[in-house]
Parts: C-alpha cells; structure tokens; sequence
C-alpha cells in the first residue's frame, strides 16, 4: 500500500497546475483521494478536528445498505426460480439464486455509477473544482430502489437527468434540495410508468401464468398475500434493496452507532406511519384502510426510505426539533398515499420529496420559535 501511495504522489506533479497532464487534474485528484487520505491541510488558527471526512462518511452509508444489496441480489433469484417452480425453499439453490441475482444486479449498480461518476468527472474537470464524494451514496441508492427487470438504458437516462437536474444545476454536493436517487425513481416513474408499477416488472424474467404483484399491491384487495415472515425477512417481490426489513434494520443500527444517521428521522417518520395507520383503521372506509397499521412497516420501501434517503443530510431538516417534524410528516404522508391513490399505493418516494422540499421551512419555524423564547425569557 504504501509503494502505491508513493508512486501516486510521485505522478502529481504531472497532473498539477504546469504539469503535462494539467488538464487531466482533477480525474487524477479524485482517484488519488479516493484512495488515501488527502494529504493538504490546515496550518492557522484553531480548527474543529474529527476523526471522519466526507468519504468516510459516504463509505459508511454505503457499507449500511451492503447487507440489503445482497440479500436483494439473493431475493432477485429467489423470485425468479420460484416463478418458475424451481428451488422453491429458502435455501434450496442457494449459489444458483445469489448468481442469478447478482447477474441481473451487478449490471444495474455499474451503470448507475459510471453514468453518475462519469458526468460528475466531466463537469468538474470543465469547471476545474475538485471532485467531490456526495455520489457514492446515491450511486448504491438508485440500484436498490428499482425494479430488478429495469432497463440498463433507463437506469443510464434516469441517472443522468437526476444527477444534472437535482444535483449539479444546484451547485454539486451539498447543494441540491431533492434527494438524487428518488429524483431518478421519479423521472423513471412518470417517463416510463409500466416499467415500475404492475406485476410484471418485480420478478426477473418471471413465468407467465405466476403473479408477481407486491403486498403493497395486493393489500389494495384487502390482503397483503404473503406471510408476516415472508415481509420481514424478505421473501417477497419488490425493488432489489426493500424487501429485507433485517437487512435494512441492520444497516439502520451500523448508521446510528457510527453517529451518520439521524435515529431521530428514523424514529419519526416510522412515528408518523404507525400515528396514520391507527387513525385509518378507525375509520375503516375501505380495504386499504383495515390493513392493519404495523402492516405498513413490512410493505413496500417504507422503511427502506426512512432509514436511507430521509435521513439524507442535505435535503433533511437541520434543527432537532425540526427533524421530528420532518419525518413525522414524511411518515403520515406515505400512508395517506398509499390509502387514497389506488393506482400508486407505494407514496414514501413523493413523501419524502415532499418532505425535502418542506424541510428548510421546518427549520426556519423551529428557529423563530427559539429565537421569540429566548426573546421572552430576556
């Protein structure tokens, strides 16, 4: 390792400022940061010091969703074998279903990044600014997320219009008011609706006469259609990363722990569902409604979004007392969609992009609050 770091920093001065490379410096300044500790730092006056950077904190989030990657590798060829009554235990055919899984997956993940990656490279390098990490996360968000049987093209499109539109026109990392995955899931959503919604796009290469619809899909009949077991662990059609409720609750417990998400949203918006879910089962108007409430946190990307994408930094409330708030209106929100638009009974993508967009009004009332009683006690 430390032959690789020295022959890297022996190549910079051919990327620098007069350099024969020049042009090509800031590619070459991003990998080299990639891989070790950037090595410039700070020399007057006092600085807050912290043992972790931005990267630390993408390889972190990233290392979160590792078990929901796998097990949704996993999941994709369970289905798959299952539709078409093969290996039809849990772990009959093991290695065949994670290959399988991991043939249709893997591609998904490469296009995502190296579309993202690669329009990241290209502006900065016009631009002349260094490339920053924000897109590792959201490169790893976007696969997991989809349908298994989506297009690689319209992974590269979807990518594309998210990182430009909600990222980069913002001002790059840090900038951007929405969430860059669920920007892609929405473009594909609305571009190209009957590639994310109906039965037929859940299971990879399905056999006809077998329904792949979600619970999320089936409880809109009155029943989920699969085990409470089935839910949580996973066995269950849905996007490559939700199914999982153990896998993602694992990578919710290593983000608490390492102190990069906020419990508070995931308390919250969790919160939020459940204090919804009780008030339409009172009501009772419809199927959708006496679906029991805890139902909600075993259907669908609920908890997936809770833990991943509304506990996004950026686009999150900043305040305290302003993130209980957002994921309480996150959480309520998703339900309400879920109950009252039949056609799109999964509402935690438009939850949470409502909640971005409502976020810095949160906070803005949260801080007058303090500010009046503050003012009060003076």
């Amino acid at each position: 390792m430390k032959f690789l770091k020295d022959k890297v920093y022996e190549l910079r001065p051919l990327f620098n400022k007069g350099g024969k490379y020049e042009k090509f410096h800031t590619v070459f300044d991003g990998f080299a940061t990639f891989l070790f500790t950037p090595d410039h730092v700070t020399h007057d006056g006092t600085h807050i010091k912290a043992g972790i950077d931005l990267k630390r904190t993408m390889f972190f989030v990233i290392l979160a969703m590792v078990p929901a990657l796998l097990f949704g590798m996993y999941n994709v060829g369970h289905q798959h074998f299952i539709s078409n009554g093969e290996f039809l235990g849990y772990g009959e055919g093991f290695l065949d279903k994670l290959i399988y899984g991991s043939i249709k997956v893997l591609p998904i993940v490469v296009v995502s990044y190296g579309v993202g990656l690669g329009i990241e490279f290209f502006i900065a390098s016009s631009k002349g600014h260094a490339i920053n990490e924000g897109f590792l996360v959201s490169g790893m968000l976007i696969p997991l997320i989809l349908p298994p049987s989506i297009p690689l093209w319209m992974v590269a499109v979807a990518t594309a219009f998210a990182v430009v539109f909600a990222k980069e026109v913002f001002g790059g990392t840090g900038m951007n008011i929405l969430n860059v995955a669920l920007t892609a899931r929405v473009f594909l959503f609305f571009a190209y609706p009957t590639f994310m919604s109906g039965d037929t796009v859940w299971i990879a290469e399905k056999a006809d006469a077998y329904s792949g619809a979600t619970a999320l899909a089936n409880s809109i009949a009155g029943t989920p259609g699969f085990s409470t077991s089935d839910m949580i662990m996973g066995f269950i059609p849905g996007s490559i990363g939700e199914t999982s409720k153990i896998a993602i609750l694992i990578g919710a417990a290593f983000l608490i722990l390492t102190g990069i998400g906020s419990w508070k949203i995931m308390t919250s918006v969790m919160l939020g569902a459940g204090i919804m879910g009780l008030i339409f089962n009172a009501v009772g108007a419809n199927e959708f409604m006496q679906v029991p409430f805890y139902y909600h946190f075993i259907m669908g990307g609920l908890l997936f979004g809770a833990v991943f994408m509304a506990t996004d930094p950026v686009t999150a409330a900043q305040t305290e007392v302003g993130k209980w708030w957002y994921g309480l209106l996150i959480g309520m929100m998703a339900v309400m969609i879920r109950v009252f638009n039949p056609a799109y009974p999964e509402g935690i993508m438009l939850a949470i992009l409502f909640g971005n967009v409502m976020a810095p009004l949160i906070d803005y009332f949260v801080v007058q609050s303090n500010i009046k009683r503050r003012l009060a006690r003076a």
